[in-house]
């Protein structure tokens, strides 16, 4: 019986099975799936796949049998990287969006509780800024003036008392004491005259009777046992003539619209006259009306407060000064200058609007430059009479010479600032007569217009 020896092909058949086992085995025995059977490593050459139907070559009898190949220790073919599936990388998942880093949503402005309306009250008056502290000059002003009222100058007698207070600079004044009222006609018994010192914002008088103790709206009369026999109030007088119209056929001289009727003339920003005019129109016998005030100088004397004139015909003058609270002389207010006193003086306080009504006759000439007549003038100061038709037998003060020449009114600048409005003329050769000095118009009701 021979012995058929194993073809070369089938020994070689052999080591692909065996090459194949060895390859699945490891696989198997580690348990992978079908799924890892059914792959076949994708890189192995493709002369290892062998012909499955390819017929086995018997080897040769005499053919020395090869060494049995064991399996060559293989190395085990590097698996395939265990395709594990590739660990899966966690698919990224989208970044789970870490909520951003927030940025801190700006928050809405915490909304304050709107600072609630306060309820709408009925709103307070206002506080009015409190007024400044007045100074020393504006208390000795708020003394000055007149006063009116009654004294007992007995257990049941009374008399009337009129006061006129006055500055003399540096919280000291003087006054004038009036029995029977303010002075207001010819005839009155002379003022008692005081005098005292401002202490604060009241005044202390002396020199009488009583003491008088000034407020700026009252006085008080203290007797010499402390008791208080009398109380005199404040009051603010104004002529009567004050705001006159010029009558029919008056000659407005100066209204403050203009100075054409003025050779010499110069006017404030506030539309006054000042003192150094000189009027343009020559006048024979006339009537005139002008309104002065004279300024606050307290520590003027004399003359050398507030001091100007109406020089008629530059001739005459009718002294125009601040004579309030004292006992008339003849160079006082209403005066005609270093000639004549005023009957009454009728002067009222500085800074206060006065009148002047004034009727003028000029002198009478000859040819022969002699004179025939004196000049005559009646004068009212703040409505009363001061003086009653006076004969001029010269010129007055500084007035130029008489002479048969007409010469303009002029309104005397002794440097003193004094003021002059509503001044107006009626030429008594030219215009119909009329009444003098004029008086104000009254409505029904008996108040001035």
């Amino acid at each position: 019986m021979t012995t058929r020896r194993p073809s070369v092909l089938s020994m070689r058949n052999l080591c692909y099975v065996a090459l194949i086992v060895a390859t699945l085995l490891p696989g198997l025995a580690l348990g992978d799936g079908p799924e890892s059977e059914s792959k076949a490593p994708a890189d192995k050459p493709a002369a290892e796949k062998a012909d499955a139907n390819a017929p086995e070559e018997e080897p040769a009898a005499d053919a020395p049998k090869p060494a049995e190949e064991k399996p060559a220790a293989k190395k085990p073919e590097p698996k395939p990287a265990e395709e594990k599936p590739a660990a899966e990388k966690p698919e990224p998942k989208p970044a789970e969006e870490e909520p951003a880093a927030k940025k801190p949503e700006p928050k809405p402005a915490e909304e304050k509780p709107a600072a609630e309306k306060p309820e709408l009250k009925p709103e307070a008056p206002e506080a009015k800024a409190e007024a400044p502290e007045p100074t020393p000059v504006e208390v000795d002003l708020s003394l000055m003036g007149e006063f009116v009222g009654t004294v007992a100058t007995d257990r049941d007698r009374f008399e009337q008392i009129g006061l006129q207070v006055r500055c003399t600079g540096n919280g000291t004044f003087e006054a004038a004491q009036h029995l029977g009222g303010l002075p207001k006609q010819p005839g009155q018994e002379p003022p008692t005259m005081l005098v005292g010192r401002r202490n604060g914002d009241f005044l202390v008088l002396s020199g009488g009777p009583w003491a008088v103790f000034v407020e700026p709206e009252r006085c008080f009369l203290i007797d010499r046992d402390a008791r208080r026999v009398g109380r005199l109030d404040r009051v603010r007088r104004e002529s009567p003539t004050m705001g006159a119209k010029p009558p029919e056929g008056a000659m407005v001289l100066f209204d403050g619209s203009g100075t054409e009727h003025f050779t010499v003339a110069e006017v404030t920003d506030d539309g006054l006259l000042k003192e150094g005019a000189a009027v343009n129109p020559l006048f024979h016998d006339f009537n005139l009306h002008a309104e002065f005030l004279v300024p606050y100088m307290p520590t003027g004397r004399g003359q050398g407060r507030g001091n100007s004139g109406f020089y008629l015909q530059s001739r005459y003058e009718v002294q125009v000064l601040d004579s309030f609270a004292l006992i008339p002389r003849h160079d006082d207010c209403g005066a005609l200058y270093k000639f004549r006193a005023p009957d009454v003086n009728m002067s009222f306080p500085p800074l206060v609007w006065q009148t002047y009504d004034i009727r003028f006759t000029s002198p009478r000439w000859n040819a022969d430059g002699t004179k025939r007549k004196n000049a005559r003038i009646t004068v009212w100061h703040n409505g009363v009479k001061i003086h009653d038709n006076v004969e001029l037998p010269d010129k007055t003060g500084s007035g130029s010479i008489e002479e048969p020449v007409l010469l303009p009114i002029r309104i005397q600048d002794h440097g003193d600032p004094v003021r002059f409005r509503n001044v107006w003329i009626i030429d008594r050769g030219d215009a119909p007569p009329v009444r003098f000095p004029p008086r104000p118009e009254r409505a029904r009701d008996g108040k001035r217009r």
